[in-house]
């Protein structure tokens, strides 16, 4: 009996998203990875006002905005664009 190969997944990659808001009471990460769930990776605020999060993510394209106290916002670190279906655009990031 001929035994096939087991598949090969691609290593999920460590991503480390950061936003600086120091004023904001809570930021969380969204994008199409989570179905754009508004609080499913909060974010956590260091000392000089920068929001992180790390995630772990399979190579791909994916969209993605923060949450900033239950505001929509672009990261403005990131100029990797697409507009969405709301007449606003959605970040794209690509993991190799």
């Amino acid at each position: 009996m001929n035994n096939p190969e087991p598949k090969k997944t691609a290593a999920r990659r460590r991503v480390t998203f950061t936003y600086y808001a120091p004023r904001a009471e809570e930021v969380c990460l969204s994008g199409d990875f989570n179905r754009w769930g508004m609080k499913v990776h909060a974010m956590k605020k260091d000392p000089d006002g920068i929001w992180r999060k790390i995630i772990y993510l399979s190579p791909g394209r994916y969209e993605y905005l923060f949450v900033e106290d239950g505001k929509w916002c672009c990261d403005p670190l990131n100029l990797n664009r697409c507009a969405n279906c709301y007449g606003s655009d959605n970040n794209i990031i690509e993991i190799k």
